[in-house]
């Protein structure tokens, strides 16, 4: 009897070890990606009226902790080109380097995540031929969905750049590979 107790003991114990690298987060470590998307630039105050969008672009690196079962925790740091929003005659050229704290819900190949962080943001702005230019740090925060299969991630995300005069908002699609 006390053998059938161990080796059942024995089994349990090797299954709940092989099947916990799958229950920690999505799949941990260090990652990169790329993503396109509409970038809308709507004015308050100073740009009021101005409200224009533009296809832009970004760069991912992060890391991914995975260490609590079906969570995932992240780092992540984003270089973003908003593209060029024109309107009236004044285009913009905003780009922002963010840096989020993410967080999501690991429901196998697909999950959804919720991030927030800070930005530095720099705008050339061109009216009538006069140039100008501003820059500042402001507060970011988004949501998003996600698809993996092995370490590729297929992403779509809203994310919301609360910048002084304007809010920046910008809908994406995303791969990203972790190694």
């Amino acid at each position: 009897m006390t053998a059938v107790r161990l080796l059942t003991a024995g089994t349990i114990l090797s299954a709940a070890l092989v099947s916990a690298p799958a229950l920690a987060g999505g799949d941990s470590g260090f990652y990169l990606g790329a993503g396109v998307g509409q970038a809308n630039v709507d004015g308050d105050s100073d740009f009021s009226g101005f409200d224009s969008d533009d296809t832009g672009f970004k760069a991912i690196a992060g890391y991914n902790f995975g260490i609590i079962p079906l969570v995932d925790l992240a780092a992540e740091l984003e270089y973003v080109d908003f593209g060029k929003p024109d309107d009236g005659g004044l285009e913009l050229e905003p780009t922002a380097l963010a840096a989020f704290g993410v967080a999501g819900v690991n429901l196998g190949p697909i999950g959804v995540f919720a991030k927030l962080g800070a930005f530095s943001w720099d705008v050339d702005a061109t009216f009538a031929g006069e140039s100008a230019s501003d820059d500042g740090t402001d507060v970011a925060y988004g949501l998003g969905a996600r698809f993996q299969i092995a370490s590729f991630q297929i992403r779509a995300e809203y994310e919301i750049f609360d910048v002084d005069d304007a809010d920046v908002d910008f809908l994406s699609a995303s791969l990203l590979y972790t190694f």
